[in-house]
């Protein structure tokens, strides 16, 4: 039985990359969520001006990979701290959020929240969002970093890193690392 989580960590180019590489996804899917109008395209959300955040919808199997895990690999792989932004990345399309699709979600997201603060001076940011139409992005979005980012020297600079700490901090759960 497949479930579904939607985080929003900066871009979804770099947010893919690293849980496409985690044990236990199934599916991730980058698109668009949080916004004011229907069906956004790519450069619409760059504008800042329709509210959606670049979000990714992840599907894994929770006999692998428990929701509270998940959530702290999102943590541990983005900064949390930035407001509406992820390094260079600038704008409300670009914050950290967790939507939750149920009050399960919601409960394990506040303690994740939590825990991620215990280990972080500075205040978290991640705001909680009630899931609502998540948008699929354009079809040259989807698997960008297996694709057009390996050419692509923002996704060279970014993404090696955050799959680093990844198999780092998580190594029993990294693909790369397990060989899985």
């Amino acid at each position: 039985m497949t479930d579904y989580a939607i985080l929003a960590g900066g871009c979804f180019w770099c947010t893919e990359a690293v849980f496409k590489d985690v044990i236990g996804v199934e599916s991730v899917e980058s698109g668009y969520i949080g916004g004011t109008i229907a069906n956004p395209t790519y450069k619409q959300v760059c504008g800042g001006d329709t509210g959606h955040a670049e979000a990714i919808r992840i599907g894994f199997d929770p006999a692998q990979l428990n929701y509270g895990d998940l959530l702290d690999i999102f943590f541990a792989t983005h900064d949390p701290t930035q407001l509406n932004r992820q390094g260079n990345d600038i704008g409300t399309q670009y914050r950290s959020a967790i939507f939750p699709t149920n009050n399960m979600q919601e409960e394990q997201a506040n303690e994740a929240i939590a825990r991620a603060q215990a280990g972080i001076d500075k205040p978290i940011v991640t705001t909680m969002e009630y899931a609502d139409e998540f948008w699929p992005a354009e079809d040259y979005h989807q698997d960008y970093w297996e694709g057009e980012g390996q050419r692509n020297p923002y996704c060279l600079a970014v993404i090696p890193p955050k799959l680093q700490k990844l198999r780092k901090s998580f190594a029993a759960r990294a693909k790369a690392e397990t060989g899985a």
